[in-house]
């Protein structure tokens, strides 16, 4: 019996060596191509995507390096990404995106919750739970995954002034991420939450995990725009500045601004490739409710249509519903507030006939109905 268990444990040791799927250079897509996959789904926001899929294609050769017979010490480094965005914009959107072509585990996983070890709420080890989750407790194929840590600027420093209270949910955080981010092995309980002695824990080395960090970093604006402001001496310097484009700073942001925002150095200077997304306006916003795959129009039309009613909406309905999310000042994200505001009614009781036309009037009714004041506070 004891014989057949251990032949047992053998077998399934082999399985999960095995699980951790070898990597080909003849399935490694180039940039170009992941980009390309992106634009299925991500309106604009061209530099994001340039940057994360250099990132994703060169982790995917980092991963291939130990299999190279180059003949030289040459080790490729890893470069953590952080991308700086207003809500709304596709920070998220990006990731989940990406993961659906991946051959690595991915995870996403939410910064708030995140307090210094000792203090309630989750450790930073969680992080790598649900990596691990995402293999099936595979730890070879998670040590190889990629992790996208969403509201980083949620654990920024509290105060630059010193306390004699700890910042347990801000700077705590960032100082408990540096060897994670870096790279070193870390003991992580399977399940989440807190670490207790008595618990079972499963080493990961975070060595060859690829961490992609996104965050709105909401007043960042102003760092950039006092950054801006010191450098003007001197006529040529005053020309320059005249060039700034004011309606979008965050093309201009540098490690400085995040340190000025709250980020440790430390902590920046382990994420070292920054790129920001473009704020929406009026042109994308109108492209995201019916171009890419998944649009929001077309999943109205989908749901419909497995009610056997064709649904249409006129242009003038299209243009009404970006007026209302540019006014609210909510991103994309506004646009499935105000679609669900305007279709509600005509969800909940669908229409006898077989077809039916969202028309401009029908649109405007239900939504001064149901949903401005609600829409107004969340702005």
């Amino acid at each position: 019996m004891c014989v057949e268990q251990a032949s047992g444990m053998v077998r399934e040791a082999m399985v999960q060596k095995k699980k951790a799927p070898s990597l080909d250079k003849a399935r490694l897509l180039k940039p170009a191509k992941i980009k390309e996959f992106l634009d299925g789904y991500v309106i604009g926001q061209d530099d994001a995507k340039k940057y994360l899929s250099v990132a994703v294609y060169n982790h995917y050769k980092r991963l291939l390096q130990p299999f190279e017979n180059e003949g030289d010490d040459v080790e490729i480094e890893k470069s953590n990404i952080i991308l700086v965005g207003e809500t709304g914009t596709g920070k998220t959107l990006l990731a989940r995106t990406i993961a659906r072509m991946l051959h690595v585990p991915f995870a996403i996983v939410d910064a708030t919750v995140l307090t210094e070890a000792g203090y309630v709420g989750e450790d930073v080890e969680s992080i790598l739970t649900r990596l691990l989750q995402a293999a099936d407790y595979d730890v070879p194929s998670a040590e190889r995954g990629i992790v996208f840590i969403d509201e980083i600027d949620k654990i920024a420093r509290k105060s630059d002034n010193p306390s004699i209270t700890r910042d347990v949910s801000g700077e705590g955080v960032q100082q408990a991420m540096l060897k994670l981010l870096e790279g070193t092995v870390v003991n992580v309980p399977p399940q989440g939450g807190r670490k207790h002695p008595e618990q079972k824990m499963i080493q990961v080395d975070t060595r060859n995990i690829l961490f992609i960090a996104g965050g709105a970093f909401d007043g960042i604006e102003r760092k950039i725009a006092q950054r801006l402001n010191s450098q003007v001496v001197g006529f040529n310097n005053s020309r320059d500045h005249a060039l700034v484009d004011r309606s979008n700073l965050l093309q201009y942001i540098s490690p400085r601004d995040l340190k000025a925002f709250g980020l440790i150095p430390e902590l920046v200077g382990r994420l070292p490739v920054l790129t920001y997304l473009n704020p929406l306006d009026r042109a994308t916003l109108r492209s995201i409710l019916t171009d890419p795959k998944n649009a929001i129009i077309k999943q109205y039309i989908k749901l419909f249509k497995m009610d056997g009613v064709a649904l249409s909406f006129e242009p003038e309905v299209l243009d009404f519903i970006v007026d209302k999310a540019i006014e609210f000042k909510l991103g994309a994200r506004g646009l499935r507030s105000i679609c669900e505001a305007i279709m509600t009614d005509v969800m909940f009781a669908p229409p006898a006939k077989k077809e039916f036309e969202v028309t401009l009037e029908f649109a405007r009714a239900q939504f001064a109905r149901t949903a401005p004041d609600r829409l107004q506070n969340a702005s």
